[in-house]
This record gives structure tokens, sequence and C-alpha cells, in this order.
């Protein structure tokens, strides 16, 4: 078979990231079944002969690219320090509001903090520490967000409440 089509499938299968299924595969290239499944073939025998950090898995009618096992430790120690990574001002800042507020929009977030938030509301989806809760009845239904268990377990709380209090200040304005 063409080097270049099992370059192409396994381009395909690295970038959807999740089990494709062969006759999807099969009918995107204009290939049979049969076809295909030779492809497949010959890209799963070049990526366990070339000793590849990858292979190729079947999952009934469908494939997917994934890690060799023997080589999970490194991927592992690999990640592990980009999930402990610390926490950006930005984005503790839009976790109190969202702590305290909830459920809350990124734009009552925005109001508080005077700037966009869109990287740090995905920053705290991405760690699950906030997550959708519904949307508000208002125009555009904007998407409402709350703390997640996660949230919970990683600050050591058993539950909102105790969460410290907030002193809350009022300050009349300046006279002129």
């Amino acid at each position: 078979m063409d080097k270049k089509l099992d370059a192409i499938v396994e381009a395909v299968l690295f970038v959807s990231g999740e089990p494709v299924r062969v006759a999807d595969l099969a009918h995107a290239m204009n290939l049979t079944a049969g076809e295909m499944t030779e492809v497949l073939e010959t890209l799963a025998d070049r990526l366990t002969l070339d000793n590849r950090g990858i292979q190729l898995n079947r999952s009934g009618e469908s494939v997917f690219l994934s890690i060799r096992p023997e080589y999970a430790p490194e991927v592992e120690n690999f990640l592990q320090p980009l999930q402990k990574r610390p926490l950006s001002n930005a984005v503790l800042e839009t976790l109190s509001i969202i702590a305290y507020r909830q459920p809350c929009t990124r734009g009552d977030i925005e109001a508080i903090r005077g700037v966009k938030c869109d990287y740090s509301v995905q920053s705290l989806l991405n760690k699950n520490f906030i997550e959708p809760c519904g949307e508000r009845e208002t125009l555009g239904r904007p998407t409402l967000y709350r703390t997640t268990d996660e949230f919970l377990r990683h600050f050591g709380l058993e539950s909102l409440d105790e969460l410290p209090e907030i002193e809350q200040t009022i300050k009349e304005p300046m006279e002129t």
C-alpha cells in the first residue's frame, strides 16, 4: 500500500483524538472496507516495526491511536508537572468570583474584574474546577458556571460553607 496513504490515515487518527469508524475512514479516502483494512494493518505493522511511541488499536468497528503501554510512565512523568502548575493571579481571581457568587456568567466575572476572562474560565474548565450549570434567562442566554467537587478536593474543602468570609465594605463615593 501507499506510504502516503498510511501517513494520511495516521494524521487523521492523531487529530481526531478518539475512535474513528473504519467505514468512515474508508469513505473519506474513497477506499473499500477491504482496502482500508489493508492500510490499517500496514500502518499498525509500521508503528510496531519502527518501535514508535504510538500504536494502532481496534475497538469494534473503530480504530484509534494510543501511546504504547511501556512508555506510559514517561508520559505520565512529563504530564504530571503540567497538571500541577500553580494558578495565575487572574485565574485565581476568576475562580474566587465564581466560588463566592455562583452561579455566575462570564459577564458577571468581567463586570467585577474589569477585564476579559475567557482564558481564565477556559483554564478552570480544563482543570475541572468549574462547570457549566445552565443558562441565565436573559438576552443571549449566557452560560452559568459553578465550582465542582474537584475544586473542593483541590482546596481541601468539604463544602462551600468552609470558604473564608469576605468582609463586605461599601465605600461612599468621594465628594468633590
